[in-house]
């Protein structure tokens, strides 16, 4: 056989197996890694869309939760699983921060994944115990900055959204204040309801009952424009603090070298799952919208990495505070 018919040969080849990976697939349960804890604002969005997306895939989509070191053991694991489309990672904004927040990660986050495709951002809530003595947003902003020696910001470890939302506030009011670190945001919750930490910033999916019942008291969000679950929440650029805008972004990827018909299989029940009326309802509970069709694409996650890691580099660095 000539060398032109034997590339011949391995092209076609190729793309035969190509073709049938995409009509096989998948043929087996797929694991989805969640890098925090169960119960936690992270895993309610995993378990929303990955029943949706089983229905759509006819095979079952397992959430794994694997925590610990600000979601990255989680994501390091499938960074070094099998890039077959069985193992997928959903995880949020820290899979940016943490290309900072590490310094010596055994992966890096630009370069070892395949992206599926965004599925959410959840808007932040700061909240207080509910005796917190300010009235108002305002009020509140005077009163960390003038006993920022004693009040107390819990959050749910280094790298998780609210340690994130933390950082933000400290420079966007320029002072440094005392930030208490839990092992999850379940802990931190319990002792800011049972009044052992002043206040906390954190997703609306982990805070919505909590404000609705009365039993934390809720300050402004970080949307944009105020939220329609809770229309008189001043957002904090109202306030003036601009530079407090941001949501708590979720995307899901898979190992470096998962088959494009995988990941885009993948995709497409991604965007099946979030055009569901259900799980637009249940996000619409939570104070979050599903992210759009053009949005819950491989493309349009991987900008969304890249832009997200310059914009929290200078904040973290600027910070110094590193969880290495």
């Amino acid at each position: 056989m000539t060398l032109t018919k034997l590339l011949g040969a391995l092209a076609a080849a190729t793309v035969l197996s190509s073709a049938a990976f995409a009509q096989g697939y998948p043929e087996r349960q797929i694991t989805m890694v969640v890098p925090f804890s169960a119960g936690g604002p992270t895993d309610t969005v995993a378990r929303l869309v990955a029943e949706k997306m089983s229905a759509d895939l006819g095979q079952q989509i397992i959430v794994e939760n694997v925590g610990g070191a600000g979601g990255t053991l989680g994501a390091g694991q499938v960074a070094a699983a099998e890039a077959d489309g069985y193992t997928i990672l959903l995880h949020h904004i820290g899979m940016a921060t943490s290309a900072t927040l590490y310094r010596s990660l055994a992966y890096d986050p630009l370069t070892a994944f395949e992206y599926v495709g965004l599925v959410t951002e959840v808007p932040m809530v700061m909240v207080a115990r509910p005796d917190f003595e300010p009235a108002d947003f305002p009020a509140f902003i005077e009163y960390v900055k003038a006993n920022n020696d004693t009040v107390t910001m819990a959050n749910a470890g280094i790298g998780a959204a609210s340690h994130l939302c933390g950082m933000l506030f400290q420079s966007a009011i320029d002072t440094q204040f005392v930030t208490v670190p839990y092992k999850g945001t379940g802990p931190a919750m319990t002792d800011l309801l049972g009044g052992q930490v002043d206040f906390m910033c954190d997703q609306t999916t982990n805070t919505t009952s909590q404000i609705q019942g009365g039993t934390i008291k809720a300050y402004a969000t970080t949307t944009a424009e105020r939220l329609a679950l809770f229309p008189d929440l001043p957002t904090a650029t109202e306030s003036g603090l601009p530079t407090m805008e941001f949501g708590i972004w979720h995307g899901i990827y898979a190992p470096k070298g998962t088959p494009a018909e995988a990941t885009d299989r993948l995709s497409a029940a991604l965007q099946v799952a979030l055009a569901d009326e259900g799980v637009i309802k249940a996000m619409a509970d939570l104070g979050t919208a599903p992210s759009s069709a053009e949005e819950a694409t491989p493309a349009a996650l991987k900008a969304k990495l890249e832009s997200e890691v310059a914009r929290w580099k200078p904040v973290i660095e600027a910070a110094g505070v590193y969880a290495d």
